[in-house]
């Protein structure tokens, strides 16, 4: 046998510069691209970038508005802060590693310190365009996909100081993406709420907060479910609130510098650690952690100088970060917690009491579920021996350190019957998708305790897949999706399933982790060509483009669309509805709509939301 030759030569080194590096490799920029279904896709983050630099103006005094236009997919950000020295404009938007964040004097508590963002919004985007205003004077600039197309002269101008932005995502990176608009609404409301005294301008309307973090928890959370009113602090680069709802669970959101860290990090750990530590000591009890954090809402942020982060998107704080006074993060904030909730607590006698009874109510619930729960737990580990409800993913039955961006991107799918799940497992990318089986339709946990997510066994099993039992920091999967037919049967199962999750999971809708799985409806096809519709102004369409006597096949089912055909939908061209809570939602109100004893009210609902009624209500 002829041995191979050895290929590896000069010519195998090759050099890149710097708009093909990032066009080549987005995800070393801005994480994950997608196509605006979830909440930290990249085409967000490319807003998020250009509005962090306005941020930093207005932190550094410069600046008091923001103006945001988005629409038909392309984004406009205009400040009013010192603008980009006009000589440097293009530079600061085309070279890596040139900037004013490396200047610490001139950025004390920035969010982007790396220089990248504004060149990787320009790199991603089909058309860039940047202007700058300085004291009378205007440099414009404009780019496709990173290459500069038009360098403008400094010339005059009447306009105020600062800059603007114009972009448009390339959609060949960002494939059949769209902006949701309640995600964006939910980012520029985090921008309020961390910058008391600024004002964003979004489509028209202004988002302003004067309260800060109590403003944010006080959005977050339904008003009603609350035990006492929210525990507000706020000192010197740290700000805090607390409170506890009658909700299941831990709900937590955290941020640095002005950045939502959706992971998490060495901040919000000391939050939590510091939040029970001060319980424990004011009440003189050693309360089991669980029981103190139970039901609770939090927000923490703060600002520290060149903070390390786990990533280029930010989403998890690192631990090798100094607060300002020196310490580590986990000491800054212990130590500020500590104080201000120990001397609230004293001086605010019935939010003590009401802690402490809500507390005291995890205790006993905890204990009452204790001999069930041990039981549930040694089912569900003997069912994993030879159960095939579920069909991991191979980056979670591997599970090996270096998987994080596979993990990252992982997903399971809640199905329901032997031919739709067959037809998702055969079709499935089994590195990073999973699939779950559902016997039938699950039961209707509405009105129950938590008791019953042990007693089912579907629910059980499940709750474990994700494992999420003892809150999200576990979570398998960034992405549940619900799998069910377009019909009356698969809208309840639907509607059960996300009862379960609002009743004693909130917090994984809140965070954007539960999906609905659209698949076609329609394939119209002739012997050239065949196209997949997903509603009737699709298939309309479809008839026209192909022509005369196209073949219509209309799906009702999930097991009626073959493996080779499925492998479509749920590949790189899945299409997914996230499930969005509005700001004014009231999640008991909800699930007493939808799950209570309306029974007529919500079989409207179901038939009136399915998307081919007609055929549906007839077949």
């Amino acid at each position: 046998m002829e041995k191979r030759k050895n290929t590896y030569t000069e010519e195998s080194i090759r050099s890149l510069d710097w708009k093909e590096h990032i066009r080549t490799r987005p995800g070393m920029y801005i994480g994950k691209l997608g196509d605006g279904s979830a909440k930290d896709d990249g085409i967000y983050v490319l807003i998020k970038e250009v509005i962090d630099n306005s941020i930093d103006e207005h932190l550094m005094g410069h600046g008091k508005q923001i103006k945001i236009k988005v629409k038909d997919h392309i984004v406009e950000i205009r400040d009013y802060g010192r603008g980009i020295p006009l000589g440097k404009v293009i530079d600061c938007v085309s070279k890596i590693n040139t900037g004013g964040k490396y200047d610490s004097e001139a950025f004390q508590k920035s969010v982007g310190l790396n220089g990248v963002g504004l060149k990787a919004v320009n790199a991603l985007s089909t058309r860039f365009q940047i202007m700058s205003y300085r004291e009378g004077e205007t440099k414009h600039a404009e780019f496709e996909k990173g290459e500069n197309t038009s360098d403008n002269p400094v010339a005059k101008t009447d306009q105020k100081n600062g800059t603007f932005v114009r972009f448009e995502p390339d959609n060949s990176i960002f494939k059949n993406f769209n902006y949701i608009p309640e995600y964006l609404e939910d980012q520029i409301w985090n921008y309020a709420y961390l910058n008391s005294g600024l004002t964003l301008n979004y489509n028209g309307k202004k988002y302003h907060s004067e309260n800060g973090l109590f403003d944010l928890l006080a959005s977050k959370t339904d008003q009603e479910s609350i035990r006492y009113p929210i525990i507000h602090f706020k000192g010197d680069d740290i700000e805090c609130a607390v409170t506890h709802t009658n909700n299941y669970g831990e709900e937590y959101y955290s941020f640095v510098n002005g950045q939502y860290t959706t992971q998490g990090g060495t901040h919000l750990a000391a939050f939590r650690e510091a939040f029970v530590k001060t319980i424990r000591d004011f009440f003189k009890k050693d309360y089991d952690a669980t029981d103190i954090r139970a039901s609770i809402s939090g927000a923490v942020a703060i600002r520290v100088q060149e903070p390390v982060f786990e990533s280029q998107t930010k989403t998890k704080l690192g631990s090798l970060n100094i607060s300002p006074k020196g310490q580590t993060v986990r000491a800054f904030v212990n130590e500020f917690v500590k104080k201000e909730l120990d001397n609230f607590l004293h001086k605010n006698s019935e939010t003590a009491q009401a802690i402490q009874k809500r507390i005291i109510q995890s205790e006993r619930e905890r204990k009452e579920i204790a001999g069930i729960k041990k039981l549930a737990n040694e089912r569900a580990k003997k069912a994993k021996l030879h159960n095939k409800k579920l069909r991991d993913c191979r980056v979670h039955l591997n599970d090996k350190k270096g998987d994080e961006e596979l993990k990252n991107n992982s997903m399971i799918f809640i199905t329901e019957g032997d031919s739709a799940s067959g037809s998702i497992t055969k079709s499935r990318d089994v590195q990073t998708q999973a699939v779950f089986s559902l016997r039938g339709k699950p039961f209707n946990c509405f009105g129950h305790t938590k008791k019953i997510v042990y007693e089912n066994e579907e629910f059980n099993l499940l709750q474990h897949a994700l494992n999420i039992e003892d809150g999200l920091e576990g979570l398998r999967y960034k992405k549940i999706i619900i799998a069910t037919d377009a019909d009356v049967d698969g809208m309840h199962i639907r509607l059960l399933l996300l009862t379960y999750f609002l009743q004693f999971f909130p917090d994984l809708v809140k965070m954007g982790h539960v999906y609905i799985l659209e698949t076609p409806l329609f394939r119209v096809r002739n012997k050239k060509k065949t196209i997949y519709c997903y509603d009737d102004n699709e298939r309309n369409a479809a008839v026209e483009e192909i022509g005369k006597n196209p073949e219509i096949t209309r799906f009702k089912g999930l097991g009626e669309i073959s493996p080779s055909e499925f492998k479509n939908f749920i590949g790189d061209q899945i299409r997914l509805e996230p499930i969005i809570l509005s700001k004014k939602s009231n999640i008991q109100d909800l699930l007493t709509f939808y799950m209570g004893k309306n029974t007529p009210d919500r079989q409207e609902f179901i038939i009136d939301k399915l998307r081919v009624e007609k055929d549906l209500v007839e077949s």
